[in-house]
């Protein structure tokens, strides 16, 4: 049996990772996995209704504290429920956003803290993070001119210009702070160019 791999998605609304995660899901298929994509928040029922509440635009006095702690519970429901058993059995696992997205959201561009943020993650997932993260990098300006046409934003895509531009940058620092996982890839290159330069990484990561 293969071994299962983990791999996540992240970057700004609009960056286009709902596209690629699917080519991607494609590709490893056709290399024989079973594939398993999944979204945060959400990717189970008890995940997906705390994913009602974090995006209601109606909560708009949410604590930012109250919004990382609820981002965390579905996470720990998605990695008992979904991801780690997926892994054991050696299907693909693609995540779209994880742990890391946290720490750009509530520890960067909310202030509370990068490691303050990884550490409450960390009893969620008790260790296990994805092998490989691709980073779709979006200024603020163009993700928010893709997503003008949306019929309806929820509560953090209705953030300003500021926040939205804090998530962009902090998305920047942690590519940084750990360049061996997280891998940048401009969002603003043809799909086909990007699709190839995800498989080249998936490649080169577990020799596929």
């Amino acid at each position: 049996m293969k071994n299962g791999i983990f791999i996540s998605f992240e970057g700004p609304d609009g960056s286009g990772k709902t596209t690629q995660i699917e080519r991607l899901a494609a590709f490893l298929k056709e290399q024989g996995y079973e594939c398993l994509i999944t979204r945060e928040p959400g990717g189970t029922a008890i995940s997906e209704a705390v994913r009602g509440i974090l995006l209601d635009p109606a909560y708009k006095e949410m604590d930012y504290m109250t919004e990382a702690m609820l981002y965390a519970s579905a996470r720990a429901q998605l990695v008992a429920e979904v991801i780690r058993p997926a892994l054991s059995e050696g299907k693909a696992v693609i995540s779209d956003r994880f742990v890391d997205s946290s720490v750009v959201y509530q520890g960067i561009a909310r202030g509370l803290g990068i490691d303050e943020v990884y550490r409450l993650n960390g009893f969620a997932i008790q260790g296990l993070m994805p092998s490989l993260t691709i980073h779709l990098d979006l200024s603020a300006e163009e993700g928010i001119r893709r997503k003008k046409n949306q019929a309806e934003l929820d509560r953090l895509e209705q953030e300003d210009i500021s926040f939205h531009a804090q998530v962009t940058e902090g998305y920047r620092t942690l590519a940084k702070l750990s360049p061996d996982r997280i891998h940048t890839i401009d969002a603003t290159l043809p799909v086909e160019v990007i699709e190839e330069r995800i498989r080249a990484l998936v490649q080169e990561e577990f020799g596929k």
